[in-house]
């Protein structure tokens, strides 16, 4: 099922993590990709650059240096482009940051999706997938100790713990609403901590590893007591592109869990993290910190029912692959 080779895919936040990974899948099997990207400052610039430099000058790739909020100018390029299909990944991303900077999210976020979901409604784009979070559920302190199980896409959604976490929410709601306006089919992709090569330096894992390897302590919040269902970036993505390829009926949205489905408590992916560096952290607990949750656990049965997703990578395996990354990167 799906769409090779029925036109490019308009691929948002193409110099970001995911976005990175997912155009080269893209790229991989033939299709045609045109990247849209802000280049914004939230984290290193150089790294998205560095990213932007992999996929420029491939065949079937070109990257467009635009803010997604524009929504002049992502109309033009998407009704131009002659897309019909649309993944949409760019967002401002980090629970912390939007207690500094909530305006960012405002723009980015809502802004942005809704300068997506207009350039799509006037374009005739045949399917829209866009990203969510696994924060939409809010704080679930028991799913991991509680016999609650995994998150589920039908669970309640209703109490957003930081404003990040609303944005996204919101983003899936507006879907909803121009799904059923205007019939285009969409979507929704709620990752839970994705993690890899080429990562996000604002995330943990990656900012430990900074830290451990210059000898400089990290910071442990919520006492090391919390769970996340860390993800390697090679199942995300084929996550992504399964649904890609398996767009609702016209009019359809749905949302989907694309998580590991298996926990992991911090101060056990710190312990992994260590033998893979050779090096122990100096360890500083601290409280929780505003916004974060306590655990995420995602059930994917719905994903799995849909394109047969099953995580493959386990977090030893693929922290041994980011660190490696990192390594070269560093050197």
């Amino acid at each position: 099922m799906g769409g090779r080779n029925t036109g490019p895919v308009i691929l948002t936040g193409a110099a970001g993590f995911v976005g990175l990974h997912v155009a080269e899948r893209l790229l991989a099997r033939g299709e045609t990709v045109i990247g849209v990207d802000e280049f914004n400052a939230y984290y290193d610039p150089a790294l998205k650059e560095a990213r932007a430099g992999r996929l420029e000058g491939r065949p079937g790739f070109r990257m467009v240096r635009m803010d997604i909020a524009d929504h002049a100018a992502l109309r033009t390029l998407t009704a131009d482009s002659g897309a019909r299909r649309v993944v949409h990944l760019a967002a401002q991303a980090g629970v912390r940051y939007s207690l500094e900077n909530p305006f960012a999210y405002e723009r980015s976020n809502l802004a942005g999706h809704l300068s997506v979901l207009e350039a799509c409604r006037h374009s005739e784009v045949e399917h829209l997938v866009y990203a969510s979070s696994s924060s939409v559920y809010g704080d679930r302190p028991l799913a991991v100790t509680g016999g609650a199980g995994g998150f589920r896409e039908d669970d309640p959604t209703v109490s957003p713990v930081s404003l990040y976490a609303a944005t996204k929410r919101a983003c899936e709601l507006l879907s909803q609403s121009y799904a059923a306006l205007y019939g285009f089919p969409q979507s929704g992709l709620r990752f839970f901590t994705v993690y890899g090569p080429w990562g996000r330096p604002d995330m943990a894992y990656f900012s430990f590893t900074e830290k451990i390897m210059r000898g400089e302590p990290i910071e442990v919040y919520g006492e090391g007591r919390m769970a996340r269902d860390f993800t390697f970036i090679d199942d995300i993505v084929d996550g992504v592109v399964g649904v890609l390829d398996h767009p609702p009926a016209p009019g359809g949205h749905e949302v989907y869990n694309i998580g590991d489905s298996a926990p992991v408590g911090l101060m056990e992916m710190i312990a992994t993290l260590e033998r893979h560096l050779g090096r122990e952290a100096v360890k500083v607990m601290r409280p929780m910190q505003p916004g974060d949750v306590t655990a995420t656990y995602a059930d994917v049965s719905k994903l799995h029912a849909l394109t047969g997703y099953a995580p493959k990578v386990p977090l030893s395996d693929g922290l041994g692959r980011f660190v490696e990354w990192w390594r070269g990167w560093r050197s």
